[in-house]
């Protein structure tokens, strides 16, 4: 690992984990064609630093919902314990709080198959035709009637489907953002909302899967004098994710999300082709 590669880890993790192109799936592919089947295993360190350079871009995007947010958490609290608020509605941020915490709710039914997940990283046939699923996908979100749904008037049960589309793309190859933005508008969120809602809500995921995966990468190993190269790669990703964010902000207003499912369907099916020559090669 040098300053170069980490620059480009860097960029390729900012890009993928925003953008709606799976950055798992560019990752597994990655590895897969490449020969570099092992990288996850001796930098994990790294890719957990990588994984919160990521969490930095949402932070700075919607510090403002967050911090709100946080507030209002604590005064649903406050108002729950001594009975205050009555029949009044709450207000759209301590909704935003309540939705997000059950679009949450369908990770943990992740949590039992994970390591059968985690095993279709090294398929790279299904992670190719889960990239041509996501372009699909993207495809038709920019063809939903654009819906007027936001944080004052989307139900639980809004949140509940768009988390398990969340859940679902757990799975190398089908994009986490694309996904549950699709979801999003296919039960008439606005553009926007869809947008925000999906980034906000990715917060507690990838907190968890950090947490969780940094206890594995201190076991595997950390090489302290490699901190600084590190540390470029955390700040690239953090930067170009911040872009990102705003990129995927604008075209989604704009009504042309779906270009990116050109890009996918130009991927998988390249890859797609490519597993399939690799596979008959090795036969």
């Amino acid at each position: 690992m040098n300053y170069l590669m980490s620059v480009f880890m860097g960029i390729l993790q900012g890009v993928a984990e925003f953008l709606p192109i799976s950055s798992s799936g560019h990752l597994a592919l990655f590895q897969t064609f490449f020969g570099m089947e092992n990288m996850e295993e001796t930098q994990m360190f790294f890719t957990v630093l990588l994984h919160f350079g990521t969490l930095i871009s949402v932070f700075v995007v919607y510090w403002r919902d967050i911090v709100d947010m946080i507030r209002e958490f604590f005064l649903g609290i406050r108002d729950l314990a001594s009975k205050r608020g009555g029949s009044a509605p709450p207000p759209p941020n301590r909704r935003m709080v309540m939705m997000i915490i059950v679009a949450t709710l369908p990770l943990f039914a992740i949590l039992p198959i994970k390591s059968k997940v985690d095993a279709l990283f090294g398929n790279s046939i299904f992670v190719s035709c889960a990239l041509i699923v996501t372009g699909f996908l993207l495809f038709f979100s920019d063809r939903i009637h654009v819906g007027r749904k936001t944080a004052k008037s989307a139900t639980v049960v809004d949140a509940l489907i768009v988390g398990c589309g969340q859940a679902l793309a757990t799975v190398p190859g089908l994009s986490r953002s694309g996904t549950t933005i699709s979801v999003g508008m296919l039960r008439g969120f606005d553009r926007k909302f869809a947008v925000r809602f999906s980034f906000v809500m990715s917060l507690p995921a990838i907190v968890g899967a950090t947490v969780l995966e940094l206890k594995d990468a201190i076991e595997a190993g950390v090489d302290v004098s490699m901190m600084p190269v590190y540390l470029v790669g955390v700040a690239v990703a953090a930067v170009v994710g911040y872009f990102a964010i705003r990129l995927v902000n604008l075209l989604a207003d704009k009504g042309k999300f779906g270009k990116f499912s050109y890009y996918c369907w130009a991927v998988g099916l390249g890859s797609l082709i490519a597993g399939i020559v690799k596979l008959t090669v090795l036969k």
